[in-house]
C-alpha cells in the first residue's frame, strides 16, 4: 500500500474527501515527526509505538577494500509492535495462529 492508496481508504472509512484525508494524513505525519525530533515516545495503545533510540558507534568494514572503518553513533528510530496488531496479525496469517506466544495463537492451538 502506497500513500495514495492509505488517502484513499481513510478517505472511503471516514466518509472524507480525498482532499481532507491527504491533509489529516499529513498532518498526522508532521506531528509524529516533530515528536520523535524532541526524542518524544509516540504511543498508540493497542498499535504500537515509535520512539528514538542511540545506536552505539562501532567498527565495520568497507566492502570493497576490506579495510576497518568507524561508524559514528546516531539516533534511530524504533517501533515496537502493540499487542492488539500482533494479535491481529496472528489471525490473518493462519487459522493455528502463527506461533508467536499471543493470546490468539494459543487459544486456536488447543
Amino acid at each position: 500500500m502506497n500513500k495514495a492508496d492509505l488517502v484513499s481508504q481513510i478517505a472511503e472509512s471516514a466518509g472524507l474527501t480525498k482532499i481532507e484525508a491527504e491533509k489529516s494524513l499529513k498532518s498526522m505525519l508532521e506531528t509524529i515527526v516533530t515528536a520523535l525530533a524532541n526524542e518524544e515516545t509516540v504511543t498508540f495503545v493497542g498499535f504500537g509505538s515509535f520512539s528514538v533510540t542511540t545506536r552505539a558507534a562501532r567498527t565495520g568494514r568497507n566492502p570493497q577494500t576490506g579495510k576497518e572503518i568507524q561508524i559514528a553513533e546516531k539516533k534511530v528510530v524504533k517501533f515496537n509492535v502493540g499487542k492488539n496488531l500482533k494479535e491481529s496479525l496472528c489471525e490473518i496469517k493462519t487459522k493455528a495462529g502463527c506461533g508467536c506466544g499471543s493470546k490468539t495463537s494459543k487459544a486456536k492451538k488447543k
